[in-house]
């Protein structure tokens, strides 16, 4: 299948994968709202045997099979998880009393 990637201007690492060239109609609206302007950025043919770096082969081709897009949306980020009050260590003030 061939289709088309596009960038967000808006959303940092967002790319919006299309069937068909400019056929931004296929969006919810909402969705086309978030992402703003885009900027054309690839054309490529995919098929079930190649590799994406970020996304799954098998997802991206079923949706856009029947829907028409396909939402990349940036890697996680590794957040730190703040260790619980009861966790840490007494401070000065605490072991005083």
């Amino acid at each position: 299948m061939h289709c088309f990637v596009y960038a967000s201007q808006r959303k940092a690492d967002t790319y919006l994968w299309l069937e068909r060239r400019d056929n931004f109609d296929v969006l919810p609206t909402s969705l086309a709202l978030l992402l703003g302007d885009l900027r054309f950025v690839l054309e490529v043919e995919l098929h079930p045997d190649r590799r994406l770096p970020h996304e799954d082969i098998e997802v991206v081709l079923e949706h856009l099979r029947t829907q028409g897009w396909h939402l990349q949306l940036p890697p996680q980020e590794t957040l730190a998880v703040p260790t619980p009050a009861h966790d840490l260590p007494p401070t000065p003030k605490q072991q005083d009393e």
